[in-house]
């Protein structure tokens, strides 16, 4: 596979870079779903009725890849239904009413913390997972021989248009951070680190590097200044760009001597080690042109998007989309009844001239798809394959290895929607493996 330092220069609209981080009055109820993270949902740990805490277990994590789940609110249990998630696919959710307490379950108290065992209990017992967008359980990506881990790298480049949430994580929670750091490497014997961010965030950059300083006694903790393009975030992108090692189709970081969290994720643990209160809030930008007062806002998680705005002073219009994360990754919401997950970075309301999709025409083999894929891809001749359903060119094509990001359909002079045939192929040859019994 192929790696390239080109990408895309995105319009960046992160106007909420400079505002305060305001934390949202607890909304009346919160939903929480059973599935916030890849893997198994969780289930449910609390019925119709049942007072919980702050901090209450209200979903058991089942099966190796899953995760513990929370109330961010205190109040009293009122219903356990379905719950239609962004990618079409339904779970069941917790409804809590809050009491406007927020009181704390007794059973909130820090973890203790000396070996890797206890580390990863810790975090297994936290609920936390990849909040980047993810959404990986972390207690299972950590689960690995120490002696495989050469690199830890922090994922600061937040390269998505309009978000700028983990770019104020890292401007105010470096304690956290620096915790969290030390405990890692620590108990799993993580000797070099390195914090990779893009080189427009000079603030984060300056603030990381005296982080980076006062962890001299811990290991080699270094900030890697990296451009300004998009796909930086992407992971396997960001591992190149920051060690040089690349990996394979159907590869792992680690399988290249690499661990790799997001930067909020990093503060998450930190706060947990520290505290331990579970994971129950989010740190989200809410952004576009239908809010009325943009702003980072620290969630509780489960909050409903309607709320969520109300917080914001409201909608100046009726929004045409409501996306979970960023333009270029980011899902479409069902309504706004949905509610912030745990991996929600960010939710953009926009407006009908924002959200428009321009006319889609032929394709005139001009190659900026293949020329902009931070993979070398080839996505006109994925959308030729995928067209006559031939799964053996698919494979052959490495559909399997997009990550998604956009880069294609962005560029594309005819505006041709190749991200999502890509998307639409690699579900194509999962239904084959099905059918053919892998």
């Amino acid at each position: 596979m192929a790696f390239y330092l080109r990408g895309i220069h995105v319009p960046h609209r992160k106007s909420t870079v400079k505002q305060e981080t305001v934390r949202m009055t607890p909304p009346q109820t919160v939903i929480i779903p059973m599935a916030m993270h890849i893997g198994a949902p969780a289930v449910p740990a609390v019925g119709v009725g049942d007072t919980v805490k702050v901090g209450t277990k209200i979903g058991e994590a089942c099966g190796k890849i899953s995760s513990n789940i929370y109330a961010s609110v205190s109040g009293k249990v009122t219903k356990l239904a379905d719950y239609l998630l962004a990618d079409g696919s339904v779970t069941t959710a917790v409804e809590i009413e809050s009491d406007g307490e927020m009181s704390v379950a007794e059973t909130v108290c820090p973890p203790t913390v000396n070996s890797r065992e206890e580390l990863l209990a810790a975090l297994a017992a936290s609920g936390i997972v990849g909040l980047g967008g993810a959404g990986f359980p972390t207690h299972v990506k950590l689960d690995v021989d120490p002696a495989r881990i050469e690199y830890l790298i922090i994922n600061g480049a937040e390269c998505e248009p309009y978000i700028t949430s983990d770019t104020v994580t890292m401007l105010t929670r470096g304690d956290d951070m620096a915790y969290a750091l030390q405990t890692l490497c620590r108990c799993m014997g993580i000797g070099k680190v390195i914090i990779g961010i893009e080189n427009n965030k000079k603030e984060a950059i300056g603030v990381m590097r005296e982080m980076a300083a006062s962890l001299a006694d811990t290991a080699s903790v270094s900030v890697k200044t990296l451009p300004s393009v998009y796909p930086q975030g992407g992971e396997k992108v960001l591992v190149y760009h920051t060690t040089g090692r690349k990996i394979a189709v159907g590869k792992l970081p680690i399988d290249v001597g690499c661990v790799v969290l997001n930067c909020t994720t990093l503060a998450a643990i930190g706060a947990y080690l520290r505290t331990g209160m579970p994971l129950v809030e989010k740190c989200v930008t809410v952004d576009g042109g239908a809010v009325k007062h943009p702003q980072n806002v620290l969630v509780p998680i489960g909050t409903p998007l309607d709320a969520l705005f109300a917080f914001c002073g409201g909608l100046t219009a009726q929004p045409a989309k409501i996306i979970y994360g960023g333009p270029m990754m980011g899902l479409t919401v069902p309504n706004e009844n949905c509610s912030v997950l745990k991996n929600t970075n960010g939710v953009l309301a926009l407006t009908e001239k924002e959200a428009k999709l321009p006319k889609t025409t032929a394709c005139i083999q001009c190659g900026s798809c293949v020329n902009t894929c931070p993979f070398g891809l080839a996505p006109v001749s994925i959308a030729e394959a995928y067209e006559k359903k031939d799964a053996e060119a698919l494979r052959a094509l490495s559909v399997m290895s997009c990550m998604e990001c956009g880069c294609c359909s962005f560029v594309c002079p005819a505006n041709r929607p190749l991200v999502q045939i890509n998307k639409l192929s690699k579900q194509f040859l999962r239904d084959e493996a099905k059918k053919e019994g892998n």
